[in-house]
């Protein structure tokens, strides 16, 4: 072991790879060190796996798995000995062939099928899909095979809490963000005021497994004028979010902008309209929505709700008719769960802004709810509060919430 890790990091390597457990999970806060002793964990852990079976590393999907191990162990060991996922799902890793799969969706249980596994490794383990852990429990079936995997805590109710309060051979560590003894001490500093009010402050700086209950945006609807402008600053570019009402749902149109460097993301203009709108109505309306947009704006791309597909195409068929050459994409539609904490994370770094014309959103940030019916994290959607504006402002951002979330970490 080298010197740069940290007494519980240091502690988990004694206990997870020292000493035998067949489930090795560490949880807990954003930022507290859990994963990155994975990426010296990860070589030992492969070279030693037995032949007899796979080795599989997991992520929620491919491109986080990616992104949060690969491309840091392609930092610390280099593209010789780390590879790349291939259109086979196959990855060379220190010598060993490996797999790289998603696990977010059911159809990745196909993958996992008939195959008896050495070693696996899990991240993000809570955002997976049960079943695909299900049938990764009944494959880990070598000799010795190990299992080592990371998450962020969710909701009390959560299945993989559940799997860890069983009786099977888990060792699992709980980080607290200040267990990462490398970080500067004003950076956890200001995450910590950052996520305040939050469930997230729980979850991502505790690394506490609680329930989402109350008002969402605490700190926005305690505080709304902080956030509320009268002029627009100058902004690079701006995109819109398209949500589609019917059924006693609002059609919603929202326009973004994002300063230099994504330093502030600014609701610019919204739409809202409950009226039973025919398609060639709703056409008119968005038109007229983007024609005002890009005569101030410097709009770039249009992301809307990619369940109706149909409207969607009227929509680009129309712009196209008045010779607007302005893209209308699906939405990325992620996990709601993390709109909603990219959302929070703005607006507790005081990095969000909305003029104050946007009647209809500011609401909907003041009034949004969890649904405490539920035990997962879902937001209420019982048509008493504005579901249907947030949509469309967070379809116009979701492209850059990864990116703006990482430049805010490093301080940007």
């Amino acid at each position: 072991m080298t010197t740069n890790f940290s007494p519980k990091q240091k502690k988990v390597w004694r206990e997870s790879v020292e000493d035998y457990h067949r489930w090795n999970i560490s949880y807990g806060a954003t930022r507290s060190g859990k994963t990155y002793l994975d990426y010296y964990k990860i070589p030992q852990r492969v070279r030693n796996a037995s032949d007899e079976g796979l080795i599989i590393l997991l992520g929620n999907t491919k491109g986080t798995l990616e992104r949060n191990i690969l491309d840091p162990l392609r930092q610390i060991w280099t593209d010789k000995l780390v590879g790349y996922i291939g259109s086979n799902n196959k990855v060379k890793l220190f010598g060993r062939e490996c797999y790289g799969l998603g696990a977010d969706k059911i159809t990745q249980v196909k993958r996992l099928q008939g195959s008896g596994i050495s070693y696996a490794y899990g991240d993000e383990v809570a955002t997976w899909h049960p079943d695909v852990f299900t049938m990764l429990k009944s494959r880990l079936d070598k000799p010795k095979a190990i299992f080592d995997g990371t998450c962020n805590p969710e909701h009390p109710g959560h299945w993989f809490k559940k799997f860890l309060e069983s009786d099977a051979d888990i060792y699992q560590m709980l980080f607290h963000i200040d267990d990462n003894t490398f970080l500067d001490k004003d950076f956890v500093e200001n995450l910590k005021k950052e996520y305040a009010g939050t469930v997230f402050y729980e979850r991502f700086i505790k690394g506490l497994w609680v329930a989402a209950e109350g008002i969402i945006y605490r700190r926005f609807a305690d505080n709304s004028e902080k956030y509320i402008i009268d002029e627009p600053p100058e902004v690079t570019f701006a995109n819109i979010g398209v949500d589609f009402g019917g059924s006693g749902s609002a059609h919603t149109f929202n326009c973004t902008g994002f300063t230099r460097n994504m330093k502030q993301v600014i609701t610019l203009d919204e739409y809202y309209s409950k009226e039973e709108l025919d398609p060639s109505q709703l056409n008119q309306a968005f038109v007229d929505f983007v024609k005002i947009q890009l005569s101030k704006y410097n709009v770039v791309e249009v992301f809307a709700d990619s369940a109706e597909q149909v409207l969607i195409r009227g929509l680009r068929n129309a712009l196209l008719k008045e010779g607007i050459a302005l893209p209308v994409k699906d939405a990325y539609k992620g996990r709601i769960v993390d709109r909603i904490r990219f959302y929070s994370l703005l607006h507790g770094a005081d990095k969000y802004r909305i003029l104050r014309h946007c009647k209809k959103t500011i609401d909907a940030f003041s009034t949004a709810l969890w649904n405490s019916k539920k035990l997962n994290d879902e937001r209420l959607d019982d048509g008493t509060t504005n579901i249907d504006s947030l949509d469309a402002q967070e379809y116009s951002t979701e492209k850059y919430q990864k990116q703006i979330i990482d430049l805010m970490l490093l301080g940007g």
